[in-house]
């Protein structure tokens, strides 16, 4: 059976047959014809329209980082592209399934540099290499297959972005179509039987396990925390990897906590991550390593493993689980020696007090199933090494990738996709402002999002390098902000002032009792970096 659509209304069609039906975008003229069809969809759309691409991509990105589900962005070819160019990078690096779906100059413009409105030289090839899988749509027809492609591509293998283009004569375009899209379906994943004898093997004469995970663990936390049980070993979580495992566990390991343990371990069992701070900052020795991960290019970086398994975590862990309890493999309580490393830890991250203090009231606020997002600032660095995280997905992360000013619009689209958790951002004045005028969405489409200005009136973590390392050569960051209760509240947002921590405990209840965005705003000044933990 066939029908007659546009190509706007065939990329709609094909989203609301995968269930994408909240769009992070703006509108404009290469996508006219999406946003007619996005219209005539009715409330069968939630279309969350930013003030900046940068927003619509940030936000995208939170709302697949809490979930674990894809999420859409869309934004107009050339400048839009590339305004939203920072989120991509930063889902790329974090392994985020986010669709960037985007518009394109009319197809007999392209390439041709005949200074056509938003055309930019080879926009695929910039999107290829910030995506795992790159098309175009070329008639309303293939839309449908298309949309259905990108999606098989978020969900096999490795998660990363996935961009389809689609040029606005083909939005526009009216042509006969598959009367129904095609839905992706996940293909089998075979289990790797040989590789999981091997892991067996080398864990039933382990001494000293040691696990590491990241963001390709964030769905099999119980699995985790079983075989952590099963062997006795400590897992260490650091950035992408925070949540995992339980940190009331004592069997959870902060990452600076975990190096006195090192020299101990004789086997690193690295699940959906590198355990690149580890193998290349602590060195790897002659110790045993053994892998599971999604995508096998993973397996020979910082080191070839011993034992590399390639495929879903979700697959193989059961598996591998239910060989060591076959096999007897049990290892011998560490309850005792893992107090002592906790102790330890408490003592040396002391130096680290006033951060600890603020992070231990958002902590008590947010409750096991909060939502926090960290930053480039250093509570957000303190918040990786010293704050517990309870769940998975609940700890957000920029990752190595390090994008400042991330933080607000991320904790924004998180907020979007879990409207009933409570989701806090932290932030400095720096990279507050590389987003803040996002205020303006939050209040358009009652995002109740809650976040904490820590004011310094600098870029802080820079400053304090400059004076500390480069013999107190300051230049270029000292800031000069506005009157932040102003500018808040000048969007309709609410605005609280806390100077201690015993101030911020009563300004978060009221801030989460509100249905609206609030920024809390904290004075500081320096504090100790966590450098000194590397």
């Amino acid at each position: 059976m066939v029908t007659y659509r546009t190509g706007g209304e065939s990329v709609v069609a094909g989203l609301k047959a995968h269930g994408l039906t909240t769009v992070f975008g703006l509108p404009g003229v290469q996508n006219d014809w999406l946003y007619n069809a996005f219209y005539d969809a009715g409330d069968d759309f939630r279309i969350i329209h930013t003030r900046h691409e940068q927003g619509a991509g940030f936000m995208a990105l939170g709302a697949t980082m809490a979930t674990g589900l894809p999420s859409v962005c869309n934004v107009v070819p050339g400048p839009g592209v590339l305004n939203a160019g920072a989120a991509l990078a930063t889902a790329y690096g974090l392994n985020a399934k986010l669709f960037f779906l985007t518009g394109q100059v009319p197809q007999k413009m392209i390439g041709r540099e005949l200074g056509t409105l938003h055309e930019v030289p080879d926009q695929p090839g910039l999107l290829r290499s910030l995506s795992k899988h790159y098309d175009r749509v070329t008639h309303p027809a293939e839309a449908g297959t298309k949309v259905a492609d990108a999606v098989r591509a978020l969900n096999t293998g490795r998660p990363r972005p996935v961009t389809l283009e689609v040029p606005m004569d083909v939005l526009a375009m009216r042509a006969p179509v598959p009367e129904e899209s095609p839905v992706a379906t996940e293909p089998d994943e075979l289990i790797d039987a040989e590789g999981i004898d091997s892991a067996v093997s080398v864990l039933a004469g382990a001494a000293n396990p040691m696990i590491f995970v990241a963001n390709g663990a964030q769905d099999v936390s119980a699995e985790v925390t079983a075989l952590a049980e099963l062997l006795q070993a400590p897992v260490v979580g650091y950035r992408t990897g925070r949540g995992i495992v339980d940190s009331r566990h004592p069997l959870s390991c902060f990452l600076p906590e975990a190096k006195p343990l090192w020299a101990e371990t004789d086997v690193v069992i690295a699940l959906g991550g590198s355990a690149r701070s580890a193998l290349q900052g602590w060195g790897r020795g002659a110790r045993t390593l053994i892998r599971i991960d999604a995508d096998q290019t993973v397996h020979g970086r910082y080191g070839q493993p011993d034992v590399a398994i390639t495929g879903r975590l979700e697959s193989h862990l059961p598996v591998l689980l239910d060989a060591l309890r076959a096999k007897g493999v049990r290892g011998p309580d560490r309850t005792e020696r893992m107090g002592r490393v906790h102790a330890a830890w408490r003592e040396r991250s002391a130096v680290l007090d006033q951060q600890i203090a603020y992070l231990s009231v958002i902590r008590e606020a947010l409750g096991d199933d909060g939502v926090f997002v960290d930053e480039l600032t250093q509570i957000g660095f303190a918040s990786r090494i010293v704050m517990p995280v309870h769940r998975p997905r609940t700890f957000l992360s920029t990752g190595y990738m390090g994008t400042l000013g991330y933080g607000f619009p991320t904790a924004l689209g998180a907020k979007v996709a879990k409207p009933d958790t409570r989701v806090l951002s932290v932030t400095g004045d720096g990279g507050f402002l590389f987003a803040a005028t996002e205020l303006a969405t939050a209040v358009q489409h009652g995002i109740g999002l809650v976040t904490v200005l820590f004011n310094n009136s600098q870029y802080g973590n820079v400053q304090q390098m400059q004076r500390d390392l480069y013999g107190g050569r300051v230049i270029a960051t000292d800031l000069v902000n506005p009157d932040f209760e102003r500018f808040v509240t000048s969007f309709g947002a609410g605005y609280a002032l806390a100077e201690s921590p015993a101030a911020l405990a009563p300004a978060l209840d009221a801030a989460f009792a509100s249905p609206g965005p609030t920024v809390i705003e904290v004075p500081v000044g320096d504090m100790v970096s966590v450098d000194r933990f590397r």
